[in-house]
Order: structure tokens, then C-alpha cells, then sequence
């Protein structure tokens, strides 16, 4: 193996990740706007795509168009499914230690993974708080829409042993339903009752508007949902069936509340249906919520680069076998002295790589930073990430060289796939929810045009 064309392919996988470096120092001198970070994403998926689909697909799949002979066409065909069966491997296998290393922190590497887990977060809690407030019989009687309203606007808080909720002979301004805990009722010197998680107290005060009846007191720590009774009343202005829910319930014609042990998988599927129902929210996590994050996953630094690395992997190796692909068909064509390195270059390729990795290492950096991070930590950890994918490049010219083309092609099919599943579920999702539709698309599209257009330099 001629070692000049391993070193060469070092440099080629060097400069399609040099945009990492680039890429952070931008990030760390400039905070573009959203929609700045959104269309320069989905420029950068989009000149990937291309990269993919010319580079990796098209000249695979051509080979079956173009076979002359049966045995060609049959050895075309072979490669073509090596190759459906390494994406759909690649993906699969993106997919899984993806979610791996998120669980670990490395969500935080990209703005769209970090979105995601936070919608994922605060879907589960609005479940939970859903779960608490179908308790009582009444919120079941709530129209989906009012219902998201609804939580929206609850308010969590917390009691202390001792501490009093409210007393007897005060306006009802709010519905508590407990989380977990005990409350002890009381009028007067008697205790009415326990209540415990699931349990909502001082419901009829709210809706009848008569005093409270009894005093509430947080037997032990407790933890509630508050609800003002304004959201209530404006829910009764715009809901018929639940404002005679209520008159029922201030008449006491409605059944006593309905604990959760009694609903059994009725109560389950009327929650279930619910958050079915409600509006997908969307989440633009705070800095003091990323950085609360960061904290709370002592190994995120290492899963970031984890992750950042699971992205350059695929990517890296197809600069090294896609260069093989080249150097071997000009060898046997003009012989090993007649090559021409600049002609081998891959230009559609690196240039779809590099700019994908530049808004990449761009957003993330901006994210770094509002995690706490130092910028000379950031800027030497792309670097990093810049010499592995160049030593990558030569390990996947090296490899290349000495395996079956077949072979070949399933190794490309797996980068092909991974990259693939990296592009839909990270970089367009992260352009849509920071640039919206109409930028994801254009922007896209110019950049699968772009990168398209180097083929005019080969």
C-alpha cells in the first residue's frame, strides 16, 4: 500500500472537519439569532444530503443501470443490497447509542437533542400533574383545550411540616390537589380527614364562593398543584358542560372525588386520551435551565464529545474508502505513477461535510457556553474531534484498501445510514424549531444545491 495516499486521505479528512474549529470560534465570538442558527443547520443537512446521495448512493445504485452484462448486473445488484442492509444497520445502530450516550448528558451537544429532551421532561411531567388533577371527578369534565390551558398555568408548591394551606373562615381563592404528602383537615378542635396524594382540598369553597369550611395543615412535607380560581371561573365561561359540572358539584349532586386506586384502567385511559389530545409544546430551554442540566449530569462533558464523535465516526471513514474507490480505478486505468491526487478528491463529499460540520460546531459552542463552559476547553475539544476525524479518514483508506468491494459498500451503507438518522433526527429538527418551516426548507435546499455544484470541479 502506497502510505502517501494514507496521508493524503488524512488531510482530506482533516479539512472536511476543519469547519469544527472554525465553526466554535464562531460561536464563541458571535450569538446569532435563531433564525440564523436555524437556516445555517438546515444548510449544512442539506449539503450532507447531497454529499450522501452523490458520493455514497448514486454511484452504487448507478452501477446497476449501467452493467452490460448479466453477471455485472448481478454483482451490481449484490453490492446495491450490501448497501440497504448496511444503512438500515447504520441507522439502527446511530439510533441506539445515541440514546445511550444522551442518557448520560450528551444531549447537550446540539441544540435539537437538547430541545427534545426538555419537551420529553416537561411531557412527562405535564403527565404526571394530569394524572394528580383527574383526581377529581370535575376535571375530567374539561374540554381538551381548556384542559392544556389548565396546565399551563397550575403552579407547583411546597408545604412544610406544620405549615398551614389555608384556614378556616378564608375566601376560597384556589383548589390545591397534593401530589404526595398528608394533609389534615380540621374545624375547630375535631380532625375531618387525611388526605393524601391524589386527594384535592378546598374545591367547594372555590366553587361556591362561601368561606372555608376548614382549616388545611401539612401533616408532613407536602407537595401540591395550586390552581387560581380565575382559570376555573374562565373555564366555566367558556365550557356548558363543565359549568354544570360544577353547579352539580357546589349542589353535592356529583359523586364524592374519585381516587385513583377506584378508577382503575378507566381513569388510566381517560389520562392517556388527554395528553393524546394536547398541542405538542415546544421548548426553548433558558440558559439557567441548560446549565442546571449540565450540572446534573456529572459525566455530560464526556458525553458531549461521546457524542460529537459518534457523529464524525461514519463520516470520517467515507472520506478514507470513498478516496480507495478513486486511487483504484485510476491505478488500473493510467498505473500507479500516472495519478493525480487532485483528481481523486472527492469534492461533492468534502464539501458536504465540511459544511454541515461548521453550524454544527457553531450552535454547539453557543450551547456550551451557556452551560459554563470555558472557550479555550471548548475550542481544543473541536479540534480534537478535527484530528480524529483525519486520522479516522486514513484508518478508513487503510481498511478499504485491503477489504472485498462488497465489503466496502456495506461499511459505506452503515456511515450512509448513521448519517442519515444524524441528519433527520438532530440537524433539521433543530432548523425547525429554531428558524421555523419556511427557512428549514429553502435553506436545505440551497445547501443540497451547493454542495451539488462542487461536482463542476471534478
Amino acid at each position: 500500500m502506497d502510505y502517501h495516499f494514507v496521508l493524503f486521505a488524512a488531510l482530506l479528512g482533516g479539512l472536511s472537519a476543519a469547519s469544527l474549529p472554525l465553526g466554535s470560534l464562531l460561536g464563541l465570538s458571535w450569538q446569532p439569532s435563531n433564525k440564523i442558527i436555524g437556516g445555517m443547520t438546515a444548510f449544512g443537512g442539506g449539503a450532507l444530503i447531497a454529499a450522501l446521495a452523490v458520493e455514497l448512493v448514486a454511484p452504487t445504485a448507478g452501477h446497476v443501470v449501467q452493467a452490460e452484462t448479466s453477471t455485472e448486473k448481478n454483482k451490481a445488484a449484490y453490492d446495491l443490497v450490501w448497501l440497504i442492509i448496511g444503512a438500515t444497520v447504520g441507522g439502527l445502530l446511530f439510533t441506539v447509542l445515541d440514546n445511550i450516550i444522551n442518557s448520560k448528558g450528551g444531549f447537550l451537544r446540539n441544540t435539537s437533542s437538547t430541545i427534545q429532551h426538555f419537551i420529553k421532561n416537561k411531557t412527562a411531567r405535564r403527565r404526571e400533574i394530569l394524572e394528580h388533577l383527574a383526581a377529581s371527578e370535575l376535571v375530567r369534565y374539561l374540554p381538551a383545550d381548556l384542559l392544556g390551558d389548565i396546565l399551563d398555568n397550575i403552579r407547583e408548591c411546597h408545604f412544610e411540616k406544620g405549615e398551614v394551606l389555608f384556614e378556616e373562615g378564608e375566601q376560597g381563592e384556589e383548589i390545591l390537589f397534593i401530589e404526595n404528602g398528608i394533609v389534615l383537615v380540621t374545624t375547630g378542635q375535631k380532625n375531618i380527614a387525611e388526605l393524601e396524594a391524589g386527594d384535592v382540598v378546598g374545591e367547594i369553597a372555590l366553587l361556591t364562593g362561601d368561606p372555608r369550611s376548614a382549616t388545611a395543615i401539612a401533616k408532613e412535607a407536602t407537595n401540591a398543584f395550586s390552581l387560581p380560581k380565575q382559570y376555573f371561573d374562565e373555564c366555566r365561561l367558556k365550557s356548558i358542560e363543565f359549568n354544570e359540572a360544577c353547579k352539580e358539584l357546589a349542589a353535592n349532586r356529583l359523586s364524592e372525588l374519585v381516587s385513583k386506586k377506584g378508577e382503575g384502567s378507566n381513569y388510566q385511559e381517560w389520562v392517556s386520551e388527554r395528553i393524546a389530545s394536547l398541542t405538542e409544546i415546544s421548548v426553548i430551554p433558558t440558559d439557567v435551565e441548560i446549565k442546571k442540566a449540565s450540572e446534573e449530569h456529572g459525566g455530560a462533558p464526556m458525553a458531549i464529545w461521546l457524542g460529537i464523535l459518534l457523529d464524525g465516526i461514519p463520516e470520517s471513514f467515507v472520506i478514507g474508502s470513498a478516496l480507495v474507490i478513486s486511487v483504484t480505478a485510476a491505478v488500473s486505468q493510467s498505473g500507479a505513477d500516472a495519478v493525480n491526487l487532485s483528481s481523486m478528491i472527492p469534492y461533492t463529499l468534502i464539501a458536504g461535510l465540511f459544511l454541515a460540520n461548521f453550524p454544527e460546531a457553531m450552535s454547539s459552542s453557543i450551547g456550551m457556553k451557556k452551560m459554563g463552559w470555558g472557550s479555550a476547553r471548548i475550542f481544543l475539544m473541536w479540534g480534537s474531534l478535527m484530528v480524529v476525524t483525519s486520522i479516522g479518514a486514513s484508518i478508513g483508506y487503510w481498511l478499504g484498501g485491503s477489504l472485498d468491494h462488497s465489503v466496502i459498500v456495506l461499511i459505506e451503507g452503515l456511515a450512509a445510514g448513521a448519517m442519515l438518522a444524524m441528519i433527520a433526527s438532530a440537524m433539521i429538527p433543530e432548523a425547525v424549531h429554531l428558524g421555523g418551516g419556511t427557512v428549514t426548507g429553502m435553506s436545505t435546499l440551497f445547501g443540497f444545491l451547493a454542495a451539488i455544484s462542487f461536482k463542476l470541479l471534478e
